[in-house]
């Protein structure tokens, strides 16, 4: 496991030397929860009603914004064709610069998402659906985005074709973290909703990187 957190690390220091990515997704999710109200009306009740579908949906779009550059600058240095002779297996590789995207996006996201979401007044019954459904979606959105990531390696415009591949696998991630928000508040209880997200990121975690690994050998060959 050493090799792993070692490249764990190396990715974690490299964000945080840049520093860019992590302030724009954060700065991106907040600006946009932020003009919601202005597009929408100050209206109380409508902003309570929407909230959860706008913190959602605007983290998403914020993760979105950083996966491009996943495994872009390695595979421009020439730093991606030296991982993938190194003996840690490729897909724990993918694991490793996951688990790094998560920690400088993902979570970022999942502990402002409560701050933005007394701005939009959301019921309080809410917040507990909000903090364990950004925790179990967030790495999700950062596994899910590694596959499109590979997959687009090199592509013109890339960027582009990168969110044709990941919107719609997303889909699943924002219709259960906004439902159990949704449920808690209306007194169902989140607990299925926070289950079938756990069970979307236990069987990602395994599938995942074999995805992704297979797609970054095809664009080394």
């Amino acid at each position: 496991m050493t090799p792993f957190f070692l490249l764990v690390g190396r990715d974690l220091r490299l964000a945080l030397r840049q520093g860019g990515d992590a302030a724009m997704v954060v700065a991106f999710f907040i600006l946009t929860v932020i003009l919601f109200p202005f597009g929408v009306g100050p209206e109380l009740e409508l902003l309570q009603r929407i909230a959860s579908g706008i913190i959602w949906v605007t983290a998403l779009l914020a993760a979105l914004l950083s996966l491009e550059r996943l495994f872009q600058a390695d595979y421009e240095d020439g730093s991606l064709e030296i991982l993938a002779l190194l003996p840690l297996p490729l897909e724990a590789q993918v694991l490793a610069k996951c688990l790094a995207h998560w920690l400088v996006t993902g979570l970022p996201l999942t502990l402002t998402a409560p701050l933005l979401a007394l701005l939009l007044h959301l019921e309080p019954a809410g917040y507990p659906a909000l903090m364990l459904g950004m925790a179990l979606g967030t790495p999700i959105l950062s596994l899910i985005g590694a596959v499109g990531a590979a997959l687009s390696l090199g592509a013109r415009r890339g960027g582009v074709l990168l969110s044709l591949l990941v919107l719609p696998l997303y889909i699943p991630v924002l219709i259960f973290g906004v439902g159990a928000i949704e449920a808690e508040i209306a007194g169902f209880g989140a607990r299925p909703h926070l289950l079938l997200l756990a069970a979307l990121l236990l069987a990602a975690v395994p599938l995942v990187p074999f995805a992704a690994a297979a797609a970054l050998r095809q664009a080394l060959e």
